[in-house]
């Protein structure tokens, strides 16, 4: 195909294919985005109706994060349920309006879309309790995350990880991510006394994802899973109500980071970026094989002959850093990351990344403005659903197919084992050093890498990893090195 060639004249209508999915992968073949230029809809892309699949579950899903990540930081400093939902309809515009439309909708389609870090959640109380700073942490994870994206680090580490690790990886974040939904649906019904209708629902959920994907439609699995199991519970006498009334956040800098306003903080200082460092290395990181399972996910989902629309690591770690800075500085707390819920679901309908972004923005102002639609996006049911049939059973199914080959078997065991033991970034990170030096997986592919993919950058980034995690304490059994030296 000559470079000359446009998306505008190789594009065909839908009457010119047998079937629906036909089309979708003649359009994905034919697509050329443009790298950090102009990408104008009709003339480089298109919308169809698929778009609004992982538009619906990317919305839901940062409703959801970024309320988590914003109350996770507010507990500890002792901020208002209010201020939580102020500071996450903030956050909806600030990612909407300047990258999630911006960036991957016009400038590069082939960046996807900055979400939320859901891994750090956890991690929050343990970095306010260091004199962790929300502006600093966010400001420092831009900067390191700015720095591997311009290298090529994180494409580099992506070449350098197995099938049978990545794989694995996917296996044991689809694991996780099923089972701690279903205990939250059943801790959430339970509080009600009603356990019965989390069953229900589960149940449901099963039998329609398996009627979708026998009629090959398992698209439509957020929006009717979600539908599905607001229904259901709503029918069955679960609580709901709408709460959070129209309205437009305060979008002034200066109220999110003065004295007696917002986060009342005031600005950090450098004992602040201090503090915050170890996790900040720790945070983009992650984004490696982050950004590497949603890559794979694409790939696996796609149709040959489609590398031109794939999802381009360094681009989007660039992309995310430079969202995650602009963030912070003006006051968010949202912590950045490949979107996750947006990706799967996209890549599942067969559609790339642009048209789904603009619709995404799309749905995020109106949600934030509305303040309705959040209420119903964070109800239990919907968003427990909306994340199980979305993301966590799709990346169930992606690893098990990358694990059916060779010796993938053993390196995905390991993956799985080590991750179990501290997390998915130590999982990662030993397991890549393991197969490339060849002690488990295929050993003849540790021979194709050379002195320095074999393992000079897997064992470095391994002790790397191994150091700031010792650090602040994420080694079970192992209290933190920081603070010894601290004391």
């Amino acid at each position: 195909m000559s470079s000359t060639d446009t998306y505008k004249k190789q594009h065909k209508p839908r009457s010119a294919f047998n079937t629906r999915t036909e089309y979708l992968e003649h359009e994905l073949q034919v697509m050329a985005p443009r790298r950090w230029r102009p990408n104008l809809p009709f003339r480089d892309y298109r919308f169809e109706f698929e778009d609004w699949v992982p538009a619906m579950a990317a919305t839901i899903g940062k409703i959801v994060m970024v309320a988590a990540v914003v109350g996770a930081f507010a507990a500890p400093l002792g901020l208002s349920p209010e201020f939580v939902v102020e500071n996450s309809r903030f956050e909806l515009l600030i990612a909407a309006l300047l990258f999630v439309v911006l960036v991957s909708g016009f400038l590069n389609p082939t960046a996807n879309l900055a979400g939320t870090h859901g891994p750090l959640i956890p991690l929050i109380p343990l970095i306010v309790a260091s004199g962790g700073h929300p502006m600093a942490l966010g400001v420092l994870i831009g900067v390191f995350g700015f720095i591997l994206g311009i290298t090529k680090g994180g494409s580099l580490l992506a070449k350098l990880t197995s099938n049978g690790v990545c794989g694995g990886l996917l296996l044991y974040l689809g694991f996780i991510g099923i089972t701690s939904q279903i205990s939250k649906l059943f801790a959430w019904a339970e509080s009600f006394d009603m356990a019965y209708i989390a069953f229900v629902i589960i149940i449901s959920t099963i039998l329609m994802y398996a009627w979708l994907e026998h009629m090959k439609l398992r698209w439509l699995a957020i929006p009717l899973g979600s539908v599905l199991a607001g229904v259901i519970a709503y029918a069955l006498g679960a609580p709901f109500e709408f709460s959070t009334e129209p309205g437009i956040p305060n979008m002034n800098p200066a109220y999110w980071w003065g004295e007696d306003t917002g986060w009342q903080l005031g600005l950090p200082s450098f004992e602040h970026f201090v503090a915050v460092a170890p996790f900040a290395v720790l945070a983009v990181a992650m984004w490696s094989p982050d950004f590497l399972g949603h890559r794979v996910f694409q790939e696996l989902s796609y149709p040959p002959k489609t590398e031109r629309v794939l999802m381009n690591i360094d681009d989007t770690m660039v992309s995310t850093a430079a969202r995650q800075t602009v963030g912070s500085l003006l006051g968010g707390g949202n912590l950045s990351s490949s979107w996750g819920t947006y990706i799967v679901p996209a890549a599942i309908a067969r559609r790339p990344i642009a048209a789904g972004a603009v619709l995404t923005g799309l749905l995020c102002v109106i949600a934030a403005i509305w303040g309705y639609p959040m209420d119903l996006a964070i109800w239990q049911p919907v968003l427990s659903v909306a994340l199980v049939v979305g993301v966590f059973l799709p990346l169930l199914e992606a690893g098990m197919q990358m694990t059916r080959e060779g010796k993938t078997t053993q390196s995905a065991a390991i993956v799985i084992f080590s991750s179990a033991l501290v997390n998915p970034v130590f999982g990662w990170s030993l397991t890549v050093l393991l197969d490339n030096l060849g002690l488990i997986g295929c050993k003849e592919r540790g021979k194709t890498l050379g002195h320095t993919g074999r393992w000079i950058i897997p064992g470095l980034t391994f002790g790397i990893l191994c150091a700031v995690m010792t650090g602040i304490g994420m080694f079970p059994g192992i209290p933190p090195l920081l603070s010894a030296f601290q004391h």
